[in-house]
């Protein structure tokens, strides 16, 4: 099965070449953030205050790593449903955001917003956590550490199998025509 190596630093290019089926090696830096961590950033682009990292072509994670086991970067860190950062999603993407990783479809006004700013929508495989695990060569967490597996943290990546699931184009794997 023939899959397209991205690095992340080349996602904002990568993105308006991608189609919904694509199958994609993601590595570099990912951000993870989940509901908590999501709230906190909005209150503090609300008051102005520096963000736990740039958002201009970044690429964020929904996932809450388990404990780190000794001798390994990561304990399991599958996708989480990202439907429940819909809320959040369209203003991060106005704001640069170019990729999310996740699992699940996403509603019309997160569509829009990944149209809008020319973005894409990759899913993991729920249940995998494991395994991508495995992908993950380092971990750094970088705000909220008081969120446990919710905190944000920087990983470093190495072919992350994913599949995109929504392109710039609006075309996604979870319209039933």
């Amino acid at each position: 099965m023939q899959r397209i190596r991205i690095h992340t630093s080349e996602i904002a290019e990568a993105a308006k070449t991608l189609r919904a089926g694509d199958k994609i090696l993601l590595s570099g830096t990912v951000y993870t953030a989940r509901d908590a961590a999501h709230k906190r950033i909005f209150a503090m682009l609300d008051n102005g205050e520096k963000l736990p990292f740039v958002l201009k072509n970044a690429t964020v994670y929904y996932a809450g790593p388990t404990p780190t086991p000794p001798n390994l970067p990561i304990g399991a860190c599958g996708p989480t449903t990202s439907s429940r950062m819909d809320v959040f999603a369209p203003r991060l993407l106005d704001l640069g955001l170019k990729c999310m990783i996740g699992k699940g479809g996403r509603s019309p006004e997160v569509v829009d917003a990944i149209k809008r700013n020319s973005a894409v929508y990759l899913c993991a495989i729920g249940g995998a956590g494991a395994l991508a695990a495995k992908c993950v060569r380092s971990l750094k967490i970088l705000a909220f550490p008081d969120l446990g597996c919710e905190s944000v943290k920087e990983l470093q990546i190495e072919d992350f199998p994913l599949f995109t699931t929504i392109d710039c184009c609006g075309g996604s794997l979870f319209e039933v025509e």
